[in-house]
């Protein structure tokens, strides 16, 4: 077995994407857990392979074998999302506990989605913000919005906006574009348009297709004349780009 240094092991993986993906894979094939589990994400994103859904779920699932706690949690992606397979809320809830309860941030927010939204298990709200809450705490900006939204709208504790913005101000600084959006709403009611539409800007360059339009119909409908027109052209302008 030929034994390669950190340095050489970054210049590897700093190639293209092609030699990037032929480097992971010759690991995986050798048996590392963590190549497994990137190899597995450069076949589901089409990252210098050809891309191949079922395959990644094939290489997840040898890495979460060996405990890698992400491999874990991106079965339960798979199973959750049908990526390589038939979707499956149960399987993929059943993934997200085992990545939660040992202590993975992702895996803490994609079970209590599925609790918040009683998707594979029954719906339990109060333990859903039990893991957000957690995930937030290690940081995870996705559950940080969460939390906001469970304080905006007064799901299992008081309703509390003061609190609500301040989960999203963190949310949106922490790169989560439903945050920066929450963020933007939150500070054009209190008349900080400019800056409002600054956030929406930085939504809209890092949002999915299916959020900008869904956004974008919200904003439409705004109370706020500045938002109605301007926001929704900051919104689409960003994703255009």
């Amino acid at each position: 077995m030929i034994t390669l240094s950190e340095a050489e092991i970054a210049a590897r993986l700093a190639g293209s994407p092609e030699e990037r993906a032929a480097f992971l894979r010759d690991c995986a094939e050798g048996g590392v857990a963590e190549a497994q589990a990137l190899y597995g994400q450069v076949l589901l994103d089409g990252a210098g392979v050809a891309q191949d859904a079922p395959a990644a779920l094939s290489w997840f699932i040898k890495a979460a074998a060996q405990h890698h706690l992400m491999a874990i949690n991106m079965v339960g992606r798979c199973y959750d999302l049908g990526w390589g397979t038939a979707p499956d809320k149960q399987r993929a809830a059943a993934c997200y506990r085992i990545a939660a309860e040992r202590g993975l941030d992702w895996g803490m927010y994609n079970y209590a989605t599925l609790l918040a939204l009683g998707q594979g298990v029954a719906e339990d709200k109060p333990l859903a913000l039990e893991w957000f809450c957690k995930a937030a705490a290690l940081g995870n900006a996705k559950a940080i919005n969460f939390v906001g939204s469970f304080h905006e709208d007064g799901w299992v504790v008081p309703r509390d906006l003061a609190k609500a913005a301040t989960c999203y101000a963190r949310a949106a600084q922490g790169g989560d574009f439903r945050g920066a959006f929450n963020h933007a709403r939150m500070l054009a009611t209190k008349g900080a348009i400019e800056e409002a539409l600054s956030w929406l800007r930085r939504a809209g360059a890092t949002a999915t297709p299916a959020f900008v339009e869904k956004a974008a119909a919200w904003l439409a409908t705004s109370d706020i004349p500045a938002l109605r027109k301007r926001g929704v052209q900051a919104l689409r302008t960003a994703a255009a780009c």
